[in-house]
């Protein structure tokens, strides 16, 4: 395992480290340092959203001219949403069982005071949200579920005109790589900024918050390891697959997913493991793939643990089917985009922020549980789509 691979987890978790001292040692004079970290936050709010938009337009022109063929796209796409609900399903429960957040409740008011309402309808705030009555409302940070769907729609009008729209598909795809090289300088910062941030929540909040972080970690932790080995078993039983094959062949992608911490890089392991397995050809060029970046269970566990964080932060205990539907969607959502966004820089904790009516740089607290949970999480993401392509061949039946 190179400690190349981790450096920037590392240099942001030093950020942490150091942020968290200087909160404990100045206390509320750790105010200062906010000034800071809401420079690094506003440098990233100026390239969301176009960062949203040529990211998830190339992603569909990408996608639709793959080749995979509409049977193996479908029941992947299936295959991915189901995975992805269950692993949200099964995190939630276990934090409800489990709740490292109960001691947070209500904190939220000394930082944004009424930018939350816990008396707010929170499934009919996720559906409201989908849309907007005004073009110019998409260019918005507090917009992103509505830039987004516009960006598939844009996205899907490209690929179907095809040679029609040749110049707009290459001014996505390059206007995508700027704004990530952008993303990237800016990322770079990441370290001081959160750092800062951190020392002033800590400074208002005390000590005790960074208990709960790594209470969640721990949380995080073995949600991971139940995942990753029951329910992965469970899914291979259901392909057919004999389980010590299974596991034979589930050593290289996680081994690699832990030693790079880049789902991404797992992907040759996970077609030639794949291939072991007997899965065809047509599936394992296909499916892997589009995997690596739109199916990420590590990333539907972590976005549970981000959304429960803000709702109880915030006094808005989720109780009942209707909450808890929706942070499981929410959940699954937020996993999507960060896949669908190169170096996303925080849209998927922005996007969590948005739909929940909160002030934008609460994103900050949840990106530092996306941090530290950055191993664990992309295990699941990356032996996640070694089973992927095992259950689209059990129902392709090729």
């Amino acid at each position: 395992m190179s400690l190349k691979n981790y450096r920037t987890s590392i240099l942001l978790l030093l950020g942490l480290l150091a942020g968290g001292i200087l909160g404990v040692v100045l206390g509320e004079d750790a105010h200062v340092l906010r000034a800071p970290g809401t420079l690094f936050l506003n440098l990233v709010f100026v390239l969301v959203v176009p960062l949203v938009f040529f990211s998830v337009s190339h992603s569909i022109v990408v996608m639709r001219r793959s080749g995979v063929m509409g049977k193996v796209l479908g029941t992947a796409m299936g295959v991915f949403l189901v995975m992805s609900l269950v692993a949200g399903l099964f995190a939630f429960g276990f934090m409800s069982v489990w709740n490292p957040f109960k001691d947070l409740t209500g904190q939220g008011e000394l930082l944004v005071g009424e930018a939350f309402n816990p008396d707010l309808d929170l499934g009919e705030a996720l559906v409201s949200a989908f849309t907007v009555n005004d073009f110019a409302l998409l260019l918005s940070r507090e917009h992103l579920l509505p830039l987004i769907i516009f960006a598939l729609l844009f996205g899907m009008a490209v690929a179907l005109l095809g040679q029609k729209a040749a110049t707009v598909e290459r001014f996505i795809a390059e206007g995508e790589k700027v704004i990530i090289k952008m993303m990237d300088f800016i990322m770079r910062l990441a370290p001081i900024g959160i750092g800062c941030y951190f020392a002033d929540t800590i400074g208002m909040l005390g000590g005790q918050i960074v208990g709960s972080y790594l209470e969640i970690f721990l949380v995080v932790m073995v949600v991971t390891t139940l995942v990753y080995f029951i329910l992965y078993s469970l899914y291979a039983v259901f392909s057919g697959i004999p389980l010590a094959q299974f596991w034979k062949e589930m050593i290289p992608p996680s081994v690699t997913a832990v030693g790079t911490c880049s789902s991404a890089a797992c992907m040759p392991v996970n077609m030639t493991s794949a291939r072991n397995l007997g899965v065809s050809e047509n599936i394992v060029e296909g499916v892997i793939p589009l995997g690596t970046n739109l199916h990420k269970d590590g990333s539907v566990v972590t976005s549970v643990a981000k959304v429960l964080f803000a709702l109880y932060f915030f006094g808005a205990v989720p109780e009942g089917f209707g909450p808890a539907v929706m942070v499981i969607m929410l959940a699954v959502l937020g996993s999507i985009v960060v896949g669908a966004i190169p170096v996303g820089g925080m849209t998927g904790e922005l996007l969590i922020c948005a739909v929940l009516g909160l002030d934008p740089s609460f994103a900050a607290s949840l990106l530092i549980i996306g941090t530290i949970c950055d191993i664990p999480g992309t295990l699941l993401n990356a032996s996640g789509n070694l089973v992927a392509p095992l259950l689209v061949q059990r129902f392709v039946k090729e």
